[in-house]
């Protein structure tokens, strides 16, 4: 790993000063992506600039949530049908008994 260097961001026309390994680009994209979040709410209504950004926050957990939650349930799918498929296998070719007894 790299060692933790400072970035500043502009983030809803404040600058912040961060201390990260993650690459410049990389922080800044997030901003963005955040500004504009945040940018999508203020057009449907939202006035408040701490208001807008804890809902893009909350928004933006949530989505994490669901996807941590869609890629568990895909990983139990998985493991579902990896067995459903070795039990197939072993009816249409059962193992042969060991010679050990």
């Amino acid at each position: 790993m790299s060692e933790p260097r400072r970035i500043e961001l502009s983030l809803l026309g404040q600058t912040l000063a961060i201390r990260s390994e993650a690459p410049p680009d990389y922080l800044r994209r997030l901003a963005k992506y955040l500004e504009e979040r945040v940018a999508q709410l203020k057009r449907s209504g939202v006035s408040d600039p701490v208001t807008a950004l804890s809902l893009a926050a909350l928004d933006i957990t949530d989505e994490l949530f669901r996807a941590r939650e869609d890629k568990s349930r895909d990983e139990g799918d998985v493991g579902a049908r990896l067995g459903a498929l070795v039990a197939l296998l072993e009816k249409v070719a059962p193992r042969e008994p060991s010679s050990e007894r």
